[in-house]
C-alpha cells in the first residue's frame, strides 16, 4: 500500500519529517493529531496512536485492513526489524496538543480556580498520554 492511501483518510494531517507525519487518529474523538505514521525505506507503515488505540482500529475507522501497512513481498525479500520506529521529535509533534491544554489548566490552578471533574479527568488523560510518549521515545 501507499501510504497516499491511509494519509487520504486522515484528518489534520501535517508532514514532520522525511516519510512521517502527524494526524488525529480517526478511531476515537480526537481535536489534536494523536497519531503518528512513519514509512520505512522497505514501504512498511508504522502507526502509533498516543491515546492508546491499537492499530486495527485506526485502519477498520477508515476502511482498511492491517495488510494495508505492509507493501507487497517479492519472492527472496526479507523485512528488517526497525529498533526505534518514533524518535523523540516526533513524539512531542504528536504530542504538542496535551501540552498547550497541560499548560492552560497549570495556569487555571494556579491562580487559584478550581478544575470540573471533567477538566480533571482531561488533565489525567493528558498526563497519560505523556507517559506513554516517554515509553515509545524509548526514553
Amino acid at each position: 500500500m501507499s501510504v497516499d492511501i491511509l494519509l487520504s483518510n486522515l484528518n489534520k494531517v501535517r508532514k514532520t519529517g522525511p516519510n512521517k507525519w502527524a494526524a488525529c487518529c480517526p478511531a476515537h474523538d480526537d481535536r489534536g493529531p494523536s497519531l503518528a505514521v512513519r514509512e520505512l525505506d522497505d514501504g512498511r507503515v508504522l502507526l502509533h496512536c498516543f491515546a492508546g488505540c491499537e492499530p486495527e482500529q485506526i485502519l477498520a475507522a477508515v476502511g482498511l485492513t492491517f495488510d494495508a501497512l505492509f507493501p507487497e513481498r517479492l519472492a527472496g525479500d526479507s523485512l528488517k526489524r526497525e529498533r526505534r520506529p518514533f524518535n523523540a521529535a516526533d513524539v512531542l509533534r504528536c504530542l504538542s496538543f496535551e501540552a498547550v491544554l497541560i499548560i492552560q489548566y497549570a495556569n487555571e490552578i494556579a491562580r487559584g480556580e478550581p478544575l470540573s471533574e471533567k477538566r480533571k479527568q482531561r488533565l489525567l488523560t493528558a498526563a497519560s498520554r505523556f507517559q506513554r510518549g516517554l515509553e515509545v521515545a524509548n526514553a
